[in-house]
């Protein structure tokens, strides 16, 4: 893992103590690491920085550059950090005249869970009566869900179901005539499509959400198993194992379960390939072999045998985390909104790491933050006809926690809400050519942004790895699943300068370099022409929205369109 020194040192001022006053309401890419206890609201941090109305690059690397310093700690929820994002974003919010969005507050209450597991948790595996001793962060990462501070399984049977899929519109069932209660279930990442490259399953390489790990983890559960392992491998997960150990080392956070009532397992976690493979063969087994078979329809499960015995102590606090909710209200049609996005969490500091071990998160997703800031002042100059809500979520690194809660308990309807713009991880590499659409074809608001890109002469891609699952990665998804038409559109690899090979190697060097470690920092020398272009963009497609009456909806076809239908049958064709 590269560390690299710290090196933005920021000058602030502090205003006085901002109240934060807190109503009601609320994963990655994976689960994030630690955070210091709950500290008293922070003083107001104010940037000395001069300000201007219009989106412009000094204003954006001053919101950047603050919130990634490493007086922030890595904005981990529940922590000083967290305190100190949020009176900064509360504070911009109320500088460019925006109204607090939530009845009154800038802030929405996310109940929330935080547990740290013992990092010298053993995992014990028997094959054939031969022990294997996995430990904690170098063989494998587990975890509870469960909110109970000490789980033990013991003498668990242990089992191989493939991909852990029950999806019978694709007529595919992992766990056809198995029962798998108080067993261990070990588990592929991704879809059948991607490690077959076969179209025809699923949608090839493209990962679903039956790709997911969270789907995983949630179907296990359902299935009544006491333990489920993830296989690590780099291509399915598309990231790497230190990605995995810094994700779920640490404290994690989770809603409550009286918040969210998803199937939660007693101990949940990931394994090493070399250690999948090492438990196989002793198992007699052809671990690459199973993994080609149950790429094939009808696989069936193959029991091991082996049995799981792990012990699991964890610290278990309850806690809450904030979102930060500003508005600027609508001159015609105020109850209707569209809304923008931008979680503001990141992965905190990991004490017991040597060196460099604040994970800044300037790309991911401080950069977003000041995205939607500076859309915002915009706003704020010129109302639209429809309100513009600007939401600034938390715990987005722990499984998209804040949108979900939020989307439970809105500010605006639901079926008043028209559509959902999310801006996360946006490029610094100088303006592109093209314009990236995760999830390119699933809603009409691919029209409002195509014939904008037009006019600039840019082209819509869709992602470059629909491998790696970004659409179920970013908070727009639960706005989807509840119905809402969401974008998520960042600048594309083809850059006016150096073209796809210099994008490329841009975004493979952050991928390899910065994702999730403590490099993700601010960098004074970053090209943001292109970051200013992408924001006038996202700003134009919900200025035309917000100022319109229309109400964009899903592709015929799309799953989520049911949803927007039953909640606003007029927009019916």
């Amino acid at each position: 893992m590269l560390r690299n020194p710290k090196s933005c040192h920021w000058m602030v001022c502090l205003a006085g103590v901002v109240a934060l006053a807190a109503c009601n309401r609320t994963p990655s890419p994976e689960a994030p690491a630690a955070s210091a206890t709950v500290a008293a609201p922070a003083p107001a941090v104010t940037s000395s920085h001069a300000f201007v109305p219009d989106i412009a690059k000094g204003d954006f690397a001053e919101h950047v550059r603050v919130l990634a310093s490493d007086d922030f700690e890595g904005r981990a929820p529940g922590s000083a950090g967290e305190d100190k994002t949020v009176a900064y974003i509360t504070a911009q919010f109320e500088r460019m005249g925006l109204k607090p969005g939530n009845n009154g507050s800038w802030t929405q209450t996310v109940p929330m869970t935080e547990t740290t597991a013992d990092d010298k948790t053993v995992l014990n595996v028997s094959v054939k009566g031969k022990p294997h001793a996995l430990n904690f962060g170098t063989d494998m990462v587990i975890g509870t869900r469960s909110g109970q501070k000490h789980v033990e399984v013991k003498d668990s049977d242990v089992v191989f179901v493939g991909y852990g899929v029950d999806a019978p519109e694709q007529q595919w069932n992992d766990y056809a005539g198995l029962d798998v209660k108080g067993k261990t279930v070990v588990i592929l990442v991704n879809d059948p499509g991607f490690h077959a490259n076969d179209p025809t399953l699923f949608e090839g390489r493209r990962m679903t959400w039956y790709g997911r790990w969270v789907y995983k983890f949630e179907e296990a559960a359902r299935k009544g198993a006491a333990m489920a392992l993830i296989v690590h491998d780099d291509a399915g997960a598309s990231y790497g194992w230190d990605v995995v150990r810094g994700s779920w080392s640490g404290a994690q956070f989770d809603l409550r379960a009286s918040d969210d009532p998803a199937p939660r397992l007693p101990v949940q976690g990931w394994i090493t390939g070399a250690q999948a493979k090492s438990l196989f063969a002793d198992a007699g087994l052809d671990f690459d072999a199973l993994r080609a078979a149950a790429n094939k329809r009808g696989f069936k499960a193959v029991p091991l045998p082996a049995k799981a015995s792990v012990t699991l102590d964890s610290e278990v606090v309850e806690k809450s985390s904030r979102n930060v909710v500003g508005m600027v209200p609508g001159t015609e049609r105020p109850n209707e909104a569209v809304v923008y996005m931008a979680h503001w969490d990141h992965l905190g500091k990991h004490p017991d790491e040597p060196g460099d071990n604040i994970y800044n998160g300037a790309i991911d997703n401080a950069t977003g933050v000041a995205g939607i800031m500076e859309i915002a002042g915009k706003f704020a100059q010129a109302p639209a006809k429809r309100s513009v809500l600007f939401l600034a979520v938390t715990l987005e690194e722990s499984g998209l926690l804040g949108s979900k809660y939020y989307v439970a308990h809105p500010v605006v309807p639901l079926k008043d809400t028209v559509a959902a713009i999310n801006i996360d991880a946006m490029s610094t590499s100088g303006p592109s050519k093209d314009i990236v659409v995760t999830g390119l074809g699933n809603s009409e608001l691919d029209d409002v942004l195509k014939s904008i890109a037009d006019k600039q002469g840019r082209v819509l891609h869709a992602e470059a790895t629909p491998e790696s699952g970004f659409y179920f990665r970013s908070d727009h998804f639960n706005f989807a699943k509840a119905g809402v038409p969401a974008l998520y559109a960042e600048g594309g690899e083809d850059l006016v300068a150096g073209g796809t090979e210099a994008g490329r190697k841009a975004s493979e060097a952050y991928t390899e370099m910065r994702y999730h470690k403590p490099a993700d920092e601010f960098d004074p020398n970053w090209n943001l022409d292109g970051v200013v272009q992408d924001l006038d963009t996202m700003y134009q497609v919900g200025r035309e929205v917000a100022d319109g009456s229309g109400w964009p909806n899903w592709r015929v076809g799309n799953p989520f369109r049911a949803a927007r239908d039953a909640s606003r049958p007029a927009a019916k064709p």
